[in-house]
């Protein structure tokens, strides 16, 4: 540019600073937005592949047995024909535990390596640090939480083990490790030490791949040396069915973000260029040409938005790390970061539109005649918006107000952007409220054991959060006689009601291998899964099955199917299906009078209101003790942290996404208030109090803001509708009513409201502004 452009551009920044700071800021919350959306529709792609490969994740983890096969040869099987990069061999065991509060977790495979990093399975250090000597362990980020925090104790055969760290394997190669002589020093007789070795191919993308690769492997060492291998594609089955309920809510969020950023951008910088009209015209009198006068208005359009891009992006990446945290731990994936080419991309993006948004209306201007630019630049073209003005002045409410309601009809174009980006920030509140509310249903819908407030435990195998361990030493007791146990329950005093519950591995015709079996005596209502279709348990000869269940076998609710538990057999009838109670495993849920030499693991009790269910459970185990049973009262059980992750995900997403609607409605009404300072000059020398100011202001957007949010609300449940259905099917299971059915009517119209709040909020500074102008100061303005 050379030098007088230089000045026209510095001065046009400098001088409407109020117009520069809310191009800069608009645009930084925008491109922020961007950022932090388009990082986690990234990141939502393929989670498990990403981190599988730059975590240089094995692709079949095998273990052999260190007896036949010495640890020289297996490392020499890395130079097996196909094979592009191998670790170990490793010692492994397998773990059985307790931690400091005397419960057992499932059997852990603990791994012995001396550091994080290597040629494959390279590790991500997540929390705390490595174990460098024996007592130390290391456990899978997947325990991290309220379950595991670092300085946390397990014992395991006497020995005392404490957690110094959390770490991520994206091949799940072990859940814990410790250093290699720890590893030995805690096998058994029950568990020995094994030797694991991971192995990356240069083929593997199937499982007639990976069984070719174990071929390999097979011939490589001794016979009945290889004692059993793990495909990674198992894994990434697991991880992604983890990962695909979440991506359908990132990709809602994330479109939301990048329309409304382009939206928002190109309103204010075509409102900032389309306010400067009058000067462009004084601009061409002094003799600037047309293209002289289009590139210095693009270019004060491009100053301050380059500005705020720049600030935008790092603020995205400040505020994409929380969540990308979150997102890791929603896929059990390593770290997560900023793509580079979405810092790239987004600022790039966010240029072209602030070009083009600032270039048409500067092209418009710069094709003007002198003397028409400096007249459309005085104000919005006379008789615009008369129309208006004439049927609000009929309405029953004070003249400013009625002014303010007509006044965005004087620029049609402007107040159809600050419409839509109201829309855009009520579909965004209303999605988000109608998400958190669903995935409270679900988490308080899956786990309905945790509904009773006392558990009563009868001895053996628990099926409820872990099992009862009895001190180092002594034997496990017997079980408890459950009628016993039933009668005790019933006598307490403070029992409302309660029933009991089994688990046992069933055989069912048309499917292969055993399913997981609950078996229920007496009435459980109280801990009844929800239903997708279907109804309850209500007798015996009848079976609740997931929805898993009848897609495996071609089953119909109505249908019978041959379940047999241990030597007895039953025909059940199909009455319901399931909602929560179809994992990785089939479950299916009947009554245990089908069954009956099955006895009940524990009985789950309810308590009449007012007795404490603390007090409830120690008198009761006082009592039940000497059956050899014993009670306990349920805390208030943890929310599922998947659900938790997406609340916060979805509340912080909301709120930047209703910043930057409440941005592009301030920049609006600030282009306005300045377009229209010589009429509020005269209005004010006409007598117009600054609270009359004030109500001009907030009325010119109200209309604005209720027409947003009944446009948004409708669109918010609509996007509701179809995105927790797609997110139930990718997690393999349909949802109840109560999970999609979660808004309620007054909650609609509190929503609806929700545009009006956006609009308000983004028009009160720059309304107080315009109330605190001085009369003289504001007729002067031109």
């Amino acid at each position: 540019m050379t030098g007088p452009l230089v000045r026209v551009v510095r001065s046009g920044v400098g001088r409407r600073r109020v117009q520069t700071v809310v191009i800069a800021i608009a645009t930084m919350m925008a491109v922020a937005a961007a950022v932090v959306a388009g990082s986690l529709m990234v990141v939502s792609n393929a989670p498990f592949d990403h981190a599988f490969a730059e975590q240089h994740g094995p692709h079949v983890t095998a273990e052999f047995d260190p007896a036949k096969v010495s640890a020289e040869r297996l490392g020499a099987t890395g130079k097996v024909d196909g094979v592009t990069a191998s670790a170990g061999p490793y010692p492994t065991t397998i773990l059985r535990a307790t931690d400091s509060s005397g419960r057992r977790p499932p059997a852990m495979t603990l791994v012995g390596r001396t550091g994080p990093h290597a040629d494959v399975d390279d590790l991500d250090l997540t929390s705390g640090r490595w174990a460098r000597k024996p007592g130390e362990i290391v456990l899978s980020s997947a325990y991290e939480g309220p379950a595991f925090t670092v300085g946390d104790t397990l014992t395991a055969s006497g020995t005392t083990l404490t957690v110094v760290g959390f770490a991520t394997s994206a091949g799940r190669s072990a859940d814990l490790w410790a250093t290699p002589a720890q590893v030995r020093a805690l096998a058994s007789k029950d568990t020995p030490v094994t030797s694991q070795m991971l192995y990356r191919f240069d083929s593997a993308g199937s499982k007639g791949a990976i069984a070719a690769d174990r071929k390999k492997l097979l011939a490589a060492v001794p016979a009945g040396a290889l004692l059993g291998t793990r495909s990674y594609l198992d894994t990434k089955r697991a991880a992604d069915r983890g990962a695909a309920p979440t991506i359908p809510f990132l990709v809602a969020f994330g479109v939301l973000g990048i329309v409304m950023s382009v939206i928002i951008v190109g309103s204010v910088i075509s409102g900032a260029v389309g306010t400067s009209l009058r000067r462009i015209g004084i601009l061409k009198a002094i003799g600037f040409t047309p293209r002289e006068v289009v590139r210095a208005y693009v270019a004060q359009a491009l100053v301050p938005a380059a500005v705020g891009i720049a600030l935008g992006v790092v603020l995205g990446n400040l505020l994409a790390v929380p969540l990308l945290d979150d997102t890791e731990q929603a896929y059990g994936t390593a770290t997560l970061s900023v793509a580079w080419w979405v810092d790239v991309v987004v600022p790039a993006g966010a240029l072209l539109v602030v070009g083009i948004a600032a270039f048409v209306p500067a092209l418009r201007a710069g094709r003007l005649r002198t003397v028409e630019a400096i007249a459309v630049g005085r104000a919005p073209r006379t008789g615009r918006g008369q129309l208006a003005h004439r049927a609000a002045a009929r309405l029953p409410l004070p003249r400013a107000v009625t002014y303010g309601l007509a006044g965005p009809f004087a620029h049609p174009v402007r107040t159809l952007a600050m419409l839509l980006a109201v829309a855009f920030g009520t579909i965004a509140v209303t999605f988000a409220v109608g998400l958190t509310s669903s995935l409270n249903e679900v988490n308080a819908v899956q786990d309905p054991q945790n509904r009773s407030p006392v558990t009563v435990f009868t001895g053996g195998p628990g099926i409820s959060g872990g099992e009862h361990v009895p001190a180092p030493g002594t034997p496990q007791p017997e079980p408890a006689d459950p009628a016993k146990v039933s009668a005790a329950i019933k006598a307490q005093a403070g029992t409302a009601s309660y029933y009991g519950m089994g688990q046992q591995d069933a055989t069912v015709t048309g499917v292969s291998g055993t399913v997981r079996t609950t078996l229920y005596q007496g009435d459980s209502t109280r801990g009844s899964y929800a239903m997708i279709s279907g109804h309850w348990l209500t007798g015996a000869g009848q079976v609740v099955v997931p929805g898993r269940f009848l897609e495996t076998t071609g089953t119909a609710i109505g249908d019978t199917v041959r379940v047999t538990v241990g030597k007895q057999t039953a025909v059940l009838r199909i009455v319901g299906e399931a909602f929560g109670s179809s994992g990785d495993d089939l479950e299916i849920q009947a009554n245990l009078a089908d069954f009956p030499a099955t006895r009940p693991q524990l009985f789950l009790v309810d308590v009449k209101p007012g007795v404490s269910a603390p007090d409830y459970a120690r008198k009761l185990a006082a009592r039940i003790e000497p059956l050899g049973a014993d009670a306990r009262a349920n805390s208030p059980s943890e929310r599922d942290n998947f659900v938790v992750i997406l609340n916060t995900m979805a509340a912080l997403l909301t709120l930047m996404l209703v910043s930057v609607a409440g941005l592009g409605i301030l920049n609006s009404v600030v282009l306005d208030t300045r377009e229209r300072v010589h009429d509020l000059g005269v209005c004010k020398a006409l007598g117009m109090s600054p609270r009359q100011t004030v109500s001009l202001v907030l009325a010119s957007v109200a209309g604005i803001g209720l027409l947003g949010g009944l446009v948004g609300v409708p669109a918010g449940y609509a996007l509701h509708g179809f995105v927790l259905p797609v997110m139930g099917h990718a997690a393999g299971t349909d949802l109840p009513r109560s999970v999609l059915d979660v808004y309620d009517t007054p909650q609609l119209i509190l929503l609806g409201l929700a545009g009006l709040v956006i609009a308000l909020l983004g028009a009160l500074l720059p309304a107080g502004w315009a109330a605190r102008a001085r009369t003289a100061t504001a007729l002067r303005t031109e």
